[in-house]
C-alpha cells in the first residue's frame, strides 16, 4: 500500500538538506519505491518535506539503511514524521520537467 509521508521540523535548515542530499545522494541512487519527493522552507529555515513511496516498507529500508546514517554522520536531529495511507496520487504532465 502506498504512503504518505510528512518530514516537518525546526531540526533541519536548508544547508543540512543540502549536506544530507549529497550524502545520501538520492536522485543518482535512487531509492526503491520512491514515488515522488518535494521540499520546502519556510522564513525560519525549517524543512517540510513530503514523500510518496510504493510501501511503507521500502520508505522505512530507505530511512534505516540511508538516510538515519546521513543524519548521524552529520550529526544532524532527524525531524518530526508523520506517514498515511494514500488515499490518491495524481499526477499531471507539468511533472515532466521535474523528472530525474
Amino acid at each position: 500500500m502506498p504512503v504518505l509521508a510528512i518530514f516537518t521540523g525546526k531540526t533541519v535548515s536548508k544547508s543540512q538538506y543540502e549536506a544530507l542530499r549529497k550524502e545520501v545522494n538520492w536522485e543518482s541512487q535512487q531509492p526503491a519505491g520512491v514515488i515522488s519527493h518535494a521540499a520546502s522552507f519556510d522564513d525560519k529555515d525549517n524543512a517540510h518535506v513530503v514523500d510518496v513511496w510504493a510501501s511503507p516498507e521500502e520508505m522505512n529500508a530507505f530511512v534505516n539503511d540511508r538516510l538515519m546514517p546521513a543524519f548521524m554522520k552529520l550529526k544532524i536531529n532527524p525531524p518530526d514524521v508523520q506517514v498515511y495511507p494514500l488515499h490518491n496520487l495524481n499526477v499531471y504532465a507539468a511533472i515532466d520537467k521535474y523528472k530525474i
